[in-house]
Order: structure tokens, then C-alpha cells, then sequence
């Protein structure tokens, strides 16, 4: 028991040997964490992932720094991972959930016009849609673009128009 202490430490003095231990058992709990949670936490990129991805990291950190016990960290970082399945879970099953927490595709530009209360609630002015179009369908020319939407997990997407 004595070496576990020498080797961790406990609370929150501990040197740089007893960091740099628990930073490595953290890192292949994160690993353990990450592959329960799923692809999705790193994938897909909504808010809901979001969150995941910075809760985790938040907590488990107190687990290296020694500012809360190790175990309670672990079940806490477990449950949360848990929760993030499960919601995905429902995301995928039920088309209402996955609304309620994600949010729906918002249309930006479309028969060739900005839609200027879209633009308003999605926070994006016409040059953030400018990009997006650059950066996805390769080109500055509006005419080619059919529709662009905001997706749920916040890019800009735009749809070429069939030639």
C-alpha cells in the first residue's frame, strides 16, 4: 500500500513521478471511456458530443491533479459516458429526441437568395456561407449552388444543382 502512495500520491501535493503516474493510468481509462462511448464522441461533432468530449476531459483531470478522490472521478466520467450512449441511442431510434437535442438542419440560401431570418438564428452572415460553399462545393459562383443549410452540428453544407 505504501508504494500505491509513493507511486500516486494522495490529494492534492503530489510531485511530478505521482502526475505523471496517474496521467498515465487516466490516459488508458480515457481509451477505455472513449470506446464505450462510441465513435460518435468524436465523429460526428454536435453539441451533445461536445459536452461529452469536455466533461470528460474536465473531470478526469481532477483525477490527475489529486483535486478529487480517483474512484468517485472514474464512476463519474463512466456515467457520463453512459449517458452519451444511451442518448445516442435515442437519437437514432426516435426522430423527436433527436431534434429536442440536436436541433434540426437550418436552410440558409436558397432559389438563389440569402434567407436573411435563418442567416439571424443560426448566428451566420453571408460570407460564413461564402466559405462554407468554397470549402465544400469548390466554387464562388452562387449560380451552381441549388441550397445551403446549417447542419445540426453546426457546418455549412451546400448542394449543387443538378446539371
Amino acid at each position: 500500500m505504501e508504494l500505491i502512495t509513493t507511486i500516486f500520491g494522495e490529494g492534492k501535493d503530489l510531485n511530478t513521478l505521482q502526475m505523471s503516474s496517474r496521467g498515465i493510468v487516466v490516459f488508458f481509462i480515457a481509451l477505455v471511456l472513449i470506446r464505450i462511448s462510441g465513435r460518435r464522441s468524436f465523429g460526428v461533432r454536435t453539441p451533445l458530443d461536445n459536452i461529452v468530449t469536455i466533461s470528460l476531459g474536465a473531470v478526469l483531470s481532477r483525477a490527475i491533479v489529486g483535486a478529487s478522490a480517483f474512484v468517485p472521478v472514474i464512476i463519474t466520467c463512466f456515467v457520463i459516458v453512459l449517458l452519451h450512449r444511451i442518448f445516442g441511442w435515442l437519437i437514432v431510434h426516435h426522430r423527436k429526441f433527436g431534434r429536442f437535442i440536436e436541433g434540426d438542419k437550418i436552410p440558409l440560401f436558397q432559389e438563389g437568395k440569402f434567407m436573411k431570418d435563418n442567416l439571424d438564428k443560426a448566428l451566420v452572415c453571408e460570407e460564413d456561407i461564402m466559405q462554407g460553399v468554397r470549402k465544400s462545393a469548390l466554387t464562388e459562383d452562387l449560380g451552381q449552388i441549388e441550397k445551403v443549410y446549417m447542419e445540426r452540428n453546426g457546418d455549412i453544407s451546400p448542394t449543387k444543382k443538378k446539371v
